[in-house]
């Protein structure tokens, strides 16, 4: 087997055949944080490090691991230097799944099938560079050449969608849709939940002076985005989700407290998360929207890193020290079987957890292996794990979580490729009838989202 080859990530007649029959699937994908305005505007990106590098902190974190100095990884280095530090370092960036990802767009998008390293650099930056002026890369087009079907945003619920209304006019061939996502909402303990409420107030027009106004200007949010073709919320629970019953008075005195700067304990901090999280069900299950649930980032854990960039810039870590199980009963219990519940655990030793809890609710799905965990050797452990204590075909299926739009492809490429290996495994073990297997790899990697979602 060569690099990238067919049989990549294929270790079976079985699993080859499996791949060949999904490989050729329309791509739906609920969660991502495309920059909509760049899909919209459809401009030529200057060069391939605006394509690789310079949205992703992945590969921001690998370069700094490598010893690559800030300036070219998020400085005011040229572009071009930038990438010649990427690729300089970029062979020790093996068996790590952004490895992958980039050689995978080189050779699907621009037709280049080289490795990244320093002799190469100059050669694949001219030649991208090159390619990148033509139309047939321009992001709609490369939407298009990757049969991105349905592609989901994530966006705060004070954001006014301008993007998503030019999108139904301006980009064909991609059902483009907004999702909500309230987590400002939930974090009274921060700056930016103040700062929130005021925007909250600015975009409805409502008066947000206390709980009953708040609530009325989050409903209008939650409606506005409905009209906008919205089907799902996100929420990013961190590493404590937690929800019970708390009262309307208790919640009012909480919120009323907050807006006038008094600091709140811990306790109170928690039953404001609890009551907005439950407040959110209850708007998602008057619209029947899937609510995916993110648990455990720990974010802006390397604080000097925090301090120089700013949120999302590599800085987030996991943690085993979350309660899954005590943390969200109360939620799952008070909508049983109200709307389409989706987990997503950042550590996989919450796998076990959540692959029982989702046996349990038939409303609850496991979620893709999340951010860390989306490598070849994650997907695998959690598809594995999830086919023998859940089913297989109540997995949620892939999202591309990406930040950059060219990985889409790449990123459902070797979800797709690592589904038809699990699975081809169990045909080669005498587990599944190679009829069945097809039928079940089709299903996860195309059909159950767009029954889950109902696009």
């Amino acid at each position: 087997m060569s690099f990238l080859d067919d049989d990549y990530l294929l270790e079976s007649d079985a699993a080859r055949d499996l791949y060949q029959s999904i490989a050729d699937l329309p791509v739906v994908d609920p969660h991502n944080h495309v920059d909509l305005a760049e899909v919209v505007e459809n401009e030529h990106w200057a060069d391939i490090w605006e394509v690789e590098g310079a949205t992703d902190h992945y590969v921001w974190q690998l370069m700094r691991k490598r010893g690559v100095p800030e300036a070219k990884i998020t400085g005011d280095a040229r572009n071009r230097e930038k990438w010649t530090a990427l690729a300089e370092v970029f062979p020790d960036m093996a068996g790590n799944p952004t490895y992958e990802w980039v050689h995978l767009d080189l050779k699907r998008r621009f037709d280049i099938h080289e490795p990244i390293n320093s002799d190469t650099a100059d050669e694949i930056w001219a030649e991208t560079k090159d390619q990148l002026q033509s139309d047939a890369m321009r992001p709609q087009q490369v939407l298009r050449d990757m049969d991105v079907e349905v592609l989901c945003s994530s966006d705060d619920p004070t954001d006014r969608l301008e993007y998503h209304e030019r999108a139904e006019d301006e980009v064909d061939g991609v059902d483009v849709r907004p999702t909500w996502r309230p987590d400002r909402a939930l974090k009274i303990e921060t700056d930016a939940w103040d700062a929130f409420v005021d925007e909250l107030d600015d975009v409805t027009g409502g008066d947000v002076s206390d709980l009953v106004g708040f609530r009325a200007a989050l409903r209008e949010t939650h409606q506005y985005f409905a009209d906008h073709g919205c089907v799902a919320c996100d929420v990013g629970t961190g590493t404590d989700p937690i929800s019970r019953p708390v009262s309307d008075d208790r919640a009012a005195d909480i919120y009323e407290r907050a807006r006038r700067g008094e600091n709140l304990s811990e306790r109170e901090v928690r039953d404001w998360k609890a009551y907005v999280l439950e407040f959110v069900g209850e708007l998602n299950a008057e619209r029947g929207w899937v609510t995916q649930l993110h648990v455990g980032a720990v974010r802006s854990y390397r604080q000097s890193l925090f301090e120089e960039l700013g949120p999302n810039a590599g800085g987030d870590v996991s943690t085993q020290d979350v309660d899954v199980v005590e943390g969200l009963d109360y939620f799952l219990d008070r909508f049983d079987g109200e709307f389409e519940v989706v987990l997503y655990v950042l550590d996989p030793s919450h796998y076990y957890s959540v692959g029982t809890v989702a046996r349990a609710y038939p409303n609850v799905s496991i979620g893709p292996a999340w951010w860390f965990n989306d490598s070849p050797y994650g997907m695998e452990d959690q598809l594995e794990y999830a086919a023998s204590v859940d089913l297989l075909a109540n997995h949620a299926g892939m999202v591309s979580d990406s930040r950059k739009l060219v990985s889409y492809g790449s990123r459902f490429e070797m979800f797709r490729r690592t589904l038809a290996n699990v699975v081809g495994r169990m045909v080669e073990r005498g587990q599944i009838p190679e009829g069945n297997a097809e039928r079940l790899v089709r299903h996860v990697a195309y059909d159950r989202p767009r029954e889950l979602y109902g696009f």
